[in-house]
């Protein structure tokens, strides 16, 4: 005769029975789950989209590393730092009369113990300066790291489809 543990005799006890017993598959150093890491990540992600609606460079420039290095829209080609991207920024939103709408679309984060990253489609509506409302997509990645028990982003990659 095979001899049956106590989980496996719980386990074919059939599928109504609930067991007191919790599991957590994986947890992070900090005690996180994968899921808790990609809630705070979602939360931070979804500040981030009103801060930008709200054109609060202040409030957006809290989500970055001061030493992150970004591949945006506009030049240089490459912008190190948290301070030359509030450049960036200022010039985008004195680019446009009043607020921006900035809804995401197709947001996925993948959690890590002290990286992540998520990558989204978004839909840029707003009035530039002297003319008709537009609207246009970019494509973003962010990668995170958790520094000093906050997730900050570390490199961004925005760009625009194009035709070639």
């Amino acid at each position: 005769m095979n001899r049956i543990t106590e989980r496996e005799e719980r386990a074919s006890s059939g599928p109504g029975r609930e067991s007191s017993e919790q599991r957590v598959l994986s947890a992070s150093p900090d005690g996180k789950t994968g899921s808790s890491v990609e809630a705070v990540l979602r939360k931070r992600i979804d500040d981030l989209a009103q801060a930008i609606r709200d054109k609060n460079i202040e409030q957006l420039l809290a989500f970055y590393a001061p030493d992150v290095v970004v591949f945006d829209l506009r030049p240089p080609l490459d912008t190190r730092g948290a301070e030359a991207y509030r450049k960036n920024f200022e010039r985008w939103f004195g680019a446009f009369e009043g607020p921006l709408w900035f809804e995401l679309k197709d947001l996925r984060i993948v959690p890590g113990e002290g990286a992540a990253f998520c990558h989204y489609l978004s839909e840029v509506t707003g009035k530039p300066q002297g003319a008709r409302e537009t609207s246009y997509w970019i494509r973003g990645t962010s990668c995170f790291e958790r520094r000093d028990g906050e997730w900050l982003i570390t490199h961004e990659h925005i760009s625009v489809p194009k035709e070639m």
